[in-house]
């Protein structure tokens, strides 16, 4: 009778100690608002909205213990518009990301997927677009830097180091899955990072080669292709034959207050559209493009639970369309936020853009919202996040 104990005992503790070694965590956040934009089809549009910080998601997050410091992890992640449950990223089911890998303390975490890019694992942290300092309407025109994480790469290889001392760096490659086309629709990317203290650091660079063009739907990015063969939605940011972006910066803190500046370059070749707009593409001809971004931005905690957060972005373009050679665009943003608890917060923010020389090709056209008719828009939100 006591050996049978003895083993009913033991046989509980391995039970419990293999449970331990696996978890599987459900989690999500939602965001919604009231936003009053101008000059939406020249006039004032009033519209309940799904996202003015973070789109709201959620997901499912797993790792087993391996053993010898060596973990099995996976996510799967879903985007949605809260306003009316629609799913995000053109109705993708785990759009947001979706990979599995390998985990080591020692030499670091390998994944393969869909997953995020180097601009937005080490850069985007720094940049008034990251979460912790103003989110989706804070982006750069168009995103077209991606650190508002816009566009994720398919069939994606990713490789994340330990953490040293503070020192971080990655590396992404995601495959054309083409036979015969290589490079048709792939991508790749690389960064580093360095948080030590008060300042933290960080640079990173992306590739695209025929990204959003349709021409291989099954590559690194997403594209909607009609019966007639157009593109008419894409995960890219850009249709173009090439897109190189990248980008460094920097922040300090010194007491309650965070100041930070980050610079990036995107350079568009064969250019046929920017995709990311709430209204239709924009289409670009078979031109080239550039996007050299200028900002500063700040976070000062006037107590524990209110934040006051802002920025101010130059971005300077230029493109060989004829009449809109040198668009250039002025963005203020500013943000109130408040803590009720831990996970529930509520907020107001404000943002005011105004474009020079974008013809009648650039308009203004806050990140997230829908574009302006006139080269000025406003844009105001009050809004509750909650996270689980």
């Amino acid at each position: 009778m006591k050996k049978s104990l003895i083993v009913v005992a033991v046989a509980a503790s391995f039970a419990s100690v293999a449970h331990a070694q696996s978890s599987v965590t459900l989690y999500g956040l939602l965001d919604a608002g009231l936003t009053y934009t101008s000059n939406v089809n020249h006039n004032a549009k009033w519209a309940a909205g799904s996202g003015g910080i973070n789109q709201s998601m959620f997901g499912l997050r797993g790792s087993e213990d391996l053993g010898g410091g060596l973990k099995a992890i996976f996510t799967l992640e879903n985007g949605f518009t809260l306003t009316n449950g629609a799913l995000g990223q053109h109705g993708l089911l785990f759009g947001r990301q979706a990979f599995a890998g390998l985990s080591s303390n020692q030499f670091g975490t390998v994944t393969l997927g869909r997953q995020y890019d180097s601009m937005v694992d080490y850069l985007a942290p720094l940049a008034g677009a990251g979460a912790a300092k103003g989110g989706v309407f804070f982006g750069h025109p168009y995103d077209n830097d991606n650190l508002q994480n816009t566009m994720r790469i398919n069939n994606a290889v990713k490789y994340a180091s330990p953490n040293y001392n503070g020192w971080r760096f990655g590396s992404l490659y995601g495959f054309s899955n083409a036979a015969g086309g290589f490079s048709d629709n792939r991508a790749y990317s690389f960064g580093t990072s360095y948080n030590n203290g008060p300042l933290r650091f960080a640079a990173s660079y992306l590739q695209l080669n025929n990204g959003g063009t349709g021409a291989n739907l099954a590559g690194a990015t997403d594209s909607i292709v009609n019966t007639a063969g157009q593109v008419t939605g894409s995960d890219s940011t850009f249709s173009a034959g090439q897109q190189r972006t990248f980008g460094a910066g920097f922040d300090y803190a010194f007491g309650p207050a965070t100041v930070g500046f980050v610079f990036t370059e995107t350079k568009l070749e064969n250019a046929t559209g920017i995709n990311n707009t709430s209204s239709s593409s924009i289409l670009l001809g078979n031109s080239s493009l550039r996007f050299d971004n200028y900002e500063v931005n700040a976070r000062y905690s006037v107590t524990p639970a209110l934040a006051v957060i802002g920025s101010y972005t130059f971005t300077d373009g230029s493109s060989s369309l004829a009449g809109e050679s040198s668009p250039k665009w002025n963005q203020v943003n500013l943000l109130l936020d408040y803590s009720l608890t831990r996970r529930t917060d509520v907020y107001v923010e404000s943002q005011f853009q105004n474009v020079s020389g974008g013809g009648t090709v650039f308009t203004a056209d806050i990140n997230g919202l829908s574009p302006s008719a006139t080269s000025r828009q406003v844009a105001v939100t009050a809004g509750l996040r909650t996270r689980f």
